[in-house]
């Protein structure tokens, strides 16, 4: 299976791809849990605050759940994430070093473009699974659709201003493979502990079609 094979496996087992903060590290396994429950195995959890790769391993015990790690702004932080469990890598932006460290680590990788340039660089280094961010001010579902015919062989996964009103408009493009967004994991429902609320939006979720 290679790299782009085992992201789409990965990506194609839930329309929505939860973006996750933790700011609590005893949070992560009942987060990670609850959304995977409700039917979202892939996790994202970005590395933004101090407990962020130790929520990577913890997560990465959970069953039937996939822990990628977010926010990959460097070869340093990938190789981190990987050797913390994390089976996939999320970047906003695409640099060669990110695309090499990806390479060598063996680790599928989804990288973040904004613009046709930077898709064509992408896919010219055999990427074809791309991380389209920011969605809203970069351009939306709109622009997506632009894409779709000059770059036909090209998937995104949009975040960054998805929500749930907005997601099938993504969705129901033939160039959208799943949509990433916060909106499953809400700040106050994790600050609460509410994970019944958490696994209700998931399961909300997995029936958002284009």
């Amino acid at each position: 299976m290679t790299d782009t094979e085992a992201l789409l496996a990965v990506l194609r087992r839930a329309p929505v791809v939860p973006v996750l903060i933790v700011d609590r590290l005893e949070d992560a396994v009942p987060l990670g849990t609850a959304l995977v429950k409700g039917g979202l195995p892939a996790l994202e959890v970005t590395l933004r605050t101090d407990c962020a790769m130790k929520a990577v391993e913890a997560m990465s015990a959970i069953d039937g759940g996939v822990v990628g790690a977010g926010t990959i702004l460097d070869p340093s932080q990938a190789r981190e994430a990987v050797a913390a469990g994390a089976k996939f890598l999320v970047s906003p932006g695409t640099t060669p070093a990110i695309l090499d460290a990806a390479l060598d680590l063996g680790v599928p990788i989804l990288p973040g473009v904004a613009t046709a340039s930077e898709a064509l660089m992408a896919r010219e280094r055999g990427f074809k699974i791309l991380k389209f961010f920011p969605a809203g001010p970069a351009g939306g579902p709109t622009y997506l659709k632009a894409l779709a015919s000059p770059i036909a062989d090209v998937m995104f996964c949009p975040t960054g201003g998805v929500t749930a009103e907005n997601a099938r408009d993504y969705l129901k493009l033939p160039n959208v493979v799943c949509v990433g967004g916060s909106w499953v994991a809400p700040g106050d429902a994790v600050k609460a502990g509410d994970w019944g609320r958490i696994e209700a939006l998931a399961r909300e979720a997995t029936g958002l079609k284009g």
